[in-house]
């Protein structure tokens, strides 16, 4: 079926069922967008020149799908070897932290549970710390850049997710919000805040707990 859409002569004729957003359920402004833009009349091409350009797309869809079947494989692997470690249920257990994230955390973070002598030296080596520098009447509180890049990343887009999942987080993430603070600084503290979480569940070794974690948070809710 990929091969008869690759060509102008054939795409023009595809309904609006035949596109993946239609499959899936409904029709989407993209699916009908697209069908429309495929009806429409366009300059054309001679067929040696039709004919190169379908084989150019065939290829591209075939490199493209066995892609998309090994990012599928990876991640299969991944939660497997992730599932094997000891820490696997608490890591997972963090708002925000899928498979690969938690994959990543866990590797970046390192398993040695003697390796960080309290939560802020996991929050300094992250990178979610920030750095305050004070001269005289003068106090400058800035963010880190000399920081573990993939760390840093996988722990924003932790906090991030964490907005959808976690009460408390998006609690905390509004309250930052309401002093002043702009999106990427707040999303910032939430991290360093997730940090300190995590930090606390490995060395407790006990899953997370949303009203431990955000006690404070909690109570309002409960009043």
């Amino acid at each position: 079926m990929r091969s008869a859409r690759s060509r102008p002569s054939s795409s023009s004729r595809l309904t609006l069922l035949s596109f993946p957003a239609a499959e899936v359920g409904g029709h989407c402004w993209w699916s009908w967008w697209a069908a429309q833009s495929l009806r429409a009349k366009h300059l054309g091409q001679p067929a040696a020149v039709t004919a190169a350009y379908a084989d150019s797309v065939r290829a591209l869809v075939a490199l493209l799908v066995t892609l998309n079947e090994q990012v599928d494989f990876l991640h299969g692997q991944v939660e497997d070897y992730l599932g094997r470690h000891p820490n696997a249920e608490i890591i997972r257990s963090q708002p925000g932290l899928g498979a690969m994230l938690s994959a990543r955390v866990l590797a970046e973070f390192g398993d040695d549970p003697h390796r960080y002598a309290s939560a802020k030296a996991r929050k300094n080596y992250a990178g979610t710390s920030p750095i305050t520098r004070a001269s005289g009447r003068k106090k400058v509180v800035t963010a880190r850049h000399v920081r573990n890049g993939r760390l840093i990343d996988a722990l924003i887009a932790q906090a991030f997710s964490a907005l959808r999942v976690s009460a408390g987080a998006r609690a905390y993430y509004e309250k930052q919000r309401a002093r002043g603070i702009e999106f990427n600084a707040a999303l910032r503290q939430l991290a360093n805040r997730l940090v300190g979480i995590l930090h606390g569940c490995l060395k407790a070794g006990t899953p997370y707990d949303e009203a431990t974690a955000w006690p404070h948070q909690a109570h309002a809710l409960a009043a």
